[in-house]
């Protein structure tokens, strides 16, 4: 196998458009967001969170209670790939469960969230 000449190689810098706001679709038209629609997330709800000792996971057994930091009648996060857009409370539609949307992070938060 022959190792190319670094020397004889052509070199150019890479060229990008600008993905800042000056980059965005010029003023009065919309983005194409069809390009992410497709596009899979994870969506999940987080009902509370508890620390414990290595020890006393190890101790866990069937009938077991965890008890969370969250009360009982507060609502429910929604993530969105780990960045919570949303809180809910929990329903039951056709025998699942689904949640009813109390909250919606507003655009400018989720994007601080996301950082």
């Amino acid at each position: 196998m022959s190792v190319p000449d670094p020397k004889a190689a052509a070199v150019a810098r890479a060229q990008f458009n600008d993905l800042g706001p000056k980059g965005a679709a010029p003023a009065g038209q919309e983005m194409n967001l069809n390009v992410i629609l497709d596009v899979a997330v994870t969506l999940s709800l987080e009902v509370g969170r508890a620390r414990m000792a290595i020890r006393e996971l190890l101790q866990l057994a069937p009938g077991a209670i965890v008890e969370l930091d969250r009360v009982a009648t507060e609502p429910l996060d929604v993530l969105v790939n780990g960045v919570r857009i949303a809180r809910g409370e929990v329903v039951v539609v056709n025998d699942k469960f689904g949640i009813r949307l109390t909250d919606v992070v507003s655009a400018t938060e989720r994007m601080e969230q996301a950082r």
